[in-house]
Protein backbone atom coordinates (compact mmCIF):
# COMPACT_ATOMS: atom_id res chain seq x y z
CA UNK A 1 0.00 0.00 0.00
CA UNK A 2 1.38 3.51 -1.18
CA UNK A 3 1.91 6.36 1.49
CA UNK A 4 1.15 9.22 -0.66
CA UNK A 5 -1.56 10.28 -2.94
CA UNK A 6 -1.38 11.63 -6.65
CA UNK A 7 -0.86 14.55 -6.28
CA UNK A 8 2.55 13.84 -4.61
CA UNK A 9 3.83 11.46 -6.95
CA UNK A 10 3.33 14.06 -9.74
CA UNK A 11 4.73 16.96 -7.74
CA UNK A 12 7.91 14.61 -6.87
CA UNK A 13 8.03 13.22 -10.66
CA UNK A 14 7.61 17.00 -11.77
CA UNK A 15 11.08 17.26 -10.26
CA UNK A 16 12.89 15.69 -12.94
CA UNK A 17 13.09 17.68 -16.50
CA UNK A 18 11.75 16.66 -19.79
CA UNK A 19 11.94 17.23 -23.16
CA UNK A 20 8.61 17.57 -25.19
CA UNK A 21 7.51 15.77 -28.45
CA UNK A 22 4.41 15.48 -30.82
CA UNK A 23 3.85 12.15 -31.49
CA UNK A 24 2.16 12.35 -35.08
CA UNK A 25 0.30 9.67 -37.70
CA UNK A 26 -1.56 10.05 -40.21
CA UNK A 27 -4.83 7.69 -41.63
CA UNK A 28 -7.87 8.17 -43.88
CA UNK A 29 -9.12 10.83 -41.37
CA UNK A 30 -6.33 13.35 -41.59
CA UNK A 31 -3.62 14.00 -38.99
CA UNK A 32 -3.76 12.80 -35.54
CA UNK A 33 -1.04 13.72 -32.31
CA UNK A 34 -0.53 14.35 -29.00
CA UNK A 35 2.08 16.15 -26.46
CA UNK A 36 4.38 13.45 -24.61
CA UNK A 37 6.97 13.69 -22.07
CA UNK A 38 7.23 10.25 -21.60
CA UNK A 39 9.25 9.17 -24.40
CA UNK A 40 13.23 7.65 -24.34
CA UNK A 41 15.69 6.15 -26.51
CA UNK A 42 15.39 1.93 -25.94
CA UNK A 43 18.10 0.08 -27.61
CA UNK A 44 20.61 0.98 -30.18
CA UNK A 45 20.58 -2.31 -31.97
CA UNK A 46 17.98 -2.66 -33.01
CA UNK A 47 16.91 0.84 -32.79
CA UNK A 48 13.94 1.21 -31.11
CA UNK A 49 12.30 4.14 -28.24
CA UNK A 50 9.11 4.09 -26.65
CA UNK A 51 6.53 6.45 -25.65
CA UNK A 52 3.65 6.05 -23.07
CA UNK A 53 0.34 7.58 -24.57
CA UNK A 54 -2.32 7.90 -22.06
CA UNK A 55 -4.86 4.78 -22.09
CA UNK A 56 -7.87 8.22 -22.43
CA UNK A 57 -5.97 9.51 -25.20
CA UNK A 58 -7.85 9.84 -28.44
CA UNK A 59 -5.37 10.16 -30.74
CA UNK A 60 -3.13 7.31 -29.90
CA UNK A 61 -5.91 4.66 -31.27
CA UNK A 62 -6.12 6.19 -34.42
CA UNK A 63 -2.13 6.21 -34.67
CA UNK A 64 -2.01 2.77 -33.45
CA UNK A 65 -4.41 1.46 -36.25
CA UNK A 66 -1.80 2.86 -38.84
CA UNK A 67 1.28 1.06 -37.47
CA UNK A 68 3.46 3.91 -37.80
CA UNK A 69 4.05 6.95 -36.26
CA UNK A 70 6.98 9.99 -35.82
CA UNK A 71 8.25 11.54 -32.53
CA UNK A 72 8.75 15.29 -33.37
CA UNK A 73 10.96 17.10 -31.13
CA UNK A 74 9.86 20.82 -29.92
CA UNK A 75 12.15 23.42 -29.97
CA UNK A 76 12.16 26.01 -27.31
CA UNK A 77 9.97 28.40 -29.02
CA UNK A 78 7.30 25.82 -29.84
CA UNK A 79 5.05 25.86 -27.15
CA UNK A 80 1.85 27.28 -28.48
CA UNK A 81 2.29 23.90 -30.71
CA UNK A 82 2.74 21.80 -27.40
CA UNK A 83 -0.61 23.38 -25.85
CA UNK A 84 -2.75 22.88 -28.82
CA UNK A 85 -1.69 19.32 -29.10
CA UNK A 86 -2.07 18.62 -25.43
CA UNK A 87 -5.61 19.06 -25.94
CA UNK A 88 -8.06 15.79 -26.56
CA UNK A 89 -8.10 15.34 -30.22
CA UNK A 90 -6.74 18.76 -31.15
CA UNK A 91 -3.66 19.49 -33.84
CA UNK A 92 -1.96 22.18 -34.02
CA UNK A 93 -2.31 24.71 -37.30
CA UNK A 94 1.46 23.56 -38.24
CA UNK A 95 3.17 22.67 -41.69
CA UNK A 96 3.85 18.64 -42.03
CA UNK A 97 5.63 16.75 -44.63
CA UNK A 98 5.18 12.93 -44.54
CA UNK A 99 8.09 10.77 -43.37
CA UNK A 100 9.54 7.45 -44.70
CA UNK A 101 6.35 5.80 -43.15
CA UNK A 102 3.68 8.48 -43.89
CA UNK A 103 3.66 9.95 -40.18
CA UNK A 104 3.74 13.85 -40.51
CA UNK A 105 6.77 15.28 -39.82
CA UNK A 106 5.90 18.82 -38.15
CA UNK A 107 7.27 21.97 -39.71
CA UNK A 108 9.91 24.06 -37.27
CA UNK A 109 10.98 20.86 -35.03
CA UNK A 110 14.09 20.08 -34.32
CA UNK A 111 14.62 16.42 -34.98
CA UNK A 112 12.03 14.00 -35.78
CA UNK A 113 12.14 10.15 -35.48
CA UNK A 114 10.00 7.71 -37.55
CA UNK A 115 8.89 4.90 -35.93
CA UNK A 116 6.91 1.46 -36.83
CA UNK A 117 5.03 -0.04 -34.01
CA UNK A 118 6.77 -2.91 -32.38
CA UNK A 119 4.55 -3.80 -29.45
CA UNK A 120 2.59 -2.06 -26.76
CA UNK A 121 3.02 -3.11 -23.36
CA UNK A 122 0.11 -2.23 -20.25
CA UNK A 123 1.70 -0.13 -18.01
CA UNK A 124 -0.97 1.56 -15.45
CA UNK A 125 -3.32 4.26 -16.74
CA UNK A 126 -0.58 4.46 -19.78
CA UNK A 127 0.69 2.27 -22.41
CA UNK A 128 3.98 1.55 -23.33
CA UNK A 129 4.46 2.04 -27.30
CA UNK A 130 8.08 0.44 -28.48
CA UNK A 131 8.88 2.45 -32.03
CA UNK A 132 11.61 0.49 -34.20
CA UNK A 133 13.26 3.34 -36.24
CA UNK A 134 12.57 3.44 -39.68
CA UNK A 135 14.23 7.11 -39.96
CA UNK A 136 16.00 9.94 -38.35
CA UNK A 137 17.32 13.29 -38.66
CA UNK A 138 18.40 16.45 -36.86
CA UNK A 139 16.57 19.55 -38.92
CA UNK A 140 17.45 22.13 -36.36
CA UNK A 141 20.80 22.27 -34.14
CA UNK A 142 21.01 25.78 -33.12
CA UNK A 143 17.98 26.17 -31.24
CA UNK A 144 17.46 24.56 -27.67
CA UNK A 145 14.86 22.23 -27.01
CA UNK A 146 11.20 22.88 -25.25
CA UNK A 147 11.68 21.27 -21.42
CA UNK A 148 9.20 20.78 -19.40
CA UNK A 149 9.62 20.70 -15.17
CA UNK A 150 7.67 21.16 -12.40
CA UNK A 151 4.59 22.07 -14.24
CA UNK A 152 6.14 24.67 -16.18
CA UNK A 153 7.62 24.73 -19.76
CA UNK A 154 10.90 26.36 -19.79
CA UNK A 155 14.01 26.23 -21.70
CA UNK A 156 17.80 26.45 -21.53
CA UNK A 157 19.51 29.84 -20.65
CA UNK A 158 21.77 31.07 -22.54
CA UNK A 159 23.05 29.64 -25.68
CA UNK A 160 21.65 26.35 -26.64
CA UNK A 161 23.81 23.32 -26.52
CA UNK A 162 25.62 22.00 -28.92
CA UNK A 163 26.26 18.37 -29.65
Amino acid sequence: MTKFHGREFRDTMGQFCTGVVIVTGASGEGMAGFAAQSFVSLSLEPPLIAVCPGKTSTSWPRIRETGRFCINVLGEDQQAVSDVFAQSGRVADVGWRPGASGAPILDGVLAYVDCALEAEHDAGDHTIAVGRVLDIEVLDGERGPLLFFRGAYGHFAGSAATP
